[in-house]
């Protein structure tokens, strides 16, 4: 993912915790759905969880001070240990999600860039049946298709869905009682230092990290597809150099970006993949004995397949396209190879809505990356265009390679 550090705008002022409060965490629900050739698509009864960070966070003693901010470690003098850490800090449920800009219908689940009283929207993770456990989705050898609609993602947003190589029970333990179902140990390739670790206190100032398969970041100008490998497997916790751009994870990701590649009315509003309208997003990860040799992008709209972008240009989305295409990082820290096997381990579904204050998205829709200018991405100037951004994912479906999608026409996305 890009860099996230983008992100902390909208996250200061929350942080997880470990004791629990008395409102309770209501899930919404979304149906998605396990797929082979064979036996078709079967409904899931799984639900979704925001990340723990956006939980309402106080000390126990102090419910005016919380315990953390994103980027620093956990509040020093309220957790100078993770046992005392756990008694000190409280983390409430949510009890309507809507209020956070989340609200589901059935298979479709829409993402509004603010909630009420201007709070910002912020990750969603996929939980399991049952709702104790993240789903843990296993890719290598398979596809994974949702459909979406970012008709109010203009110039600077990002409507984003991805993997990340969390664990199952979100680290749950005797001092993180919430885990998973509270939404604890999130992390990715970008290492950052949050004030928890797998729901823990960040008592030493670690980096959490871990491999990242972006599968969809984009707006109704631009998209990319980028996965992110690490050298350690699972969730791990860097110091010093390890978390750097040198470190233990490739940040910047090996991309694929269609306006990028050429294909400059591909993907646009009125485009072939026409972005005013819903569309379906096909991604395919063929493995050879389990090894992951490429990533495949196809889309579907109008009951018609739209194959990659300017793939008799560039090549297949392989080793060689990242090697050739200065994706070194990637390469020395695992290349295809070691994004598959994180991806045969199991990754959480994330999502997520965001605007970069920093930099107005212009890696991912300005210059050489899409047709948006250096300042349409502000967020002053996006809400000028788009009072309510917002994206809806739905039909989030993953199985054989084959069996996740059709022709047929696409159905009506009916908005909040």
């Amino acid at each position: 993912m890009a860099p996230y550090a983008l992100l902390t705008a909208a996250l200061l002022g929350f942080a997880n915790a470990q004791s629990l409060g008395k409102t309770p965490e209501n899930h919404p629900k979304l149906t998605t759905w396990k797929c082979t050739k064979a036996g078709g698509c079967k409904p899931q009864n799984t639900a979704l969880v925001l990340d723990s960070m956006a939980h309402p966070i106080y000390q126990k003693n102090n419910t005016s001070k919380g315990c953390g901010n994103w980027g620093s470690t956990a509040d020093p003098v309220a957790c100078p240990d993770e046992a005392t850490c756990a008694k000190n800090c409280v983390m409430e449920g949510i009890s309507n999600y809507a209020d956070v800009g989340v609200t589901t219908k059935g298979g479709a689940v829409q993402m509004d860039m603010y909630g009420k009283n201007g709070v910002a929207s912020p990750r969603i993770y996929l939980l399991a049946e049952g709702e104790k456990q993240y789903e843990m989705i296993k890719l290598a050898g398979n596809e994974f298709s949702f459909d979406v609609d970012v008709s109010k993602l203009p110039c600077g947003m990002n409507g984003a869905l991805y993997m990340s190589e969390m664990e199952a029970a979100g680290g749950q333990s005797s001092l993180n009682p919430g885990g998973a179902a509270y939404g604890t140990g999130y992390c990715d390739a970008q290492c950052f230092v949050t004030p928890w670790v797998n729901g823990l206190g960040n008592i030493k100032g670690e980096g959490v990290c871990c491999n990242e398969l972006d599968i969809w970041e984009a707006n109704k100008r631009a998209t990319q597809v980028a996965p992110h490998t690490c050298s350690k497997p699972g969730l791990y916790r860097c110091t010093g150099a390890e978390c750097t751009a040198t470190g233990v994870c490739d940040k910047n990701g090996c991309g694929k970006n269609p306006y990028q590649a050429g294909e400059k009315n591909y993907y646009a509003p009125g485009g072939k993949v026409d972005t005013n309208k819903p569309f379906t997003v096909v991604t395919q990860f063929p493995a050879n004995n389990g090894v992951l040799t490429e990533v495949i992008r196809k889309y579907v709209q109008n009951g018609k397949v739209i194959e990659d972008a300017a793939v008799n240009v560039t090549g297949p989305m392989d080793d060689a396209y990242c090697a050739k295409n200065g994706a070194k990082t990637f390469m020395n820290l695992g290349a295809m190879k070691g994004m598959g096997e994180s991806m045969s381990r199991g990754m959480v579904l994330a999502m997520s809505i965001w605007w970069d204050e920093g930099g107005f998205m212009n890696w991912l829709d300005s210059g050489n990356a899409g047709p948006c200018n250096a300042t349409e991405g502000d967020p002053k100037v996006i809400q000028t265009i788009e009072k309510r951004p917002s994206v809806v994912f739905s039909q989030i479906k993953w199985g054989e390679i084959g069996s996740t999608f059709s022709t047929k026409k696409h159905q009506r996305f009916d908005r909040e």
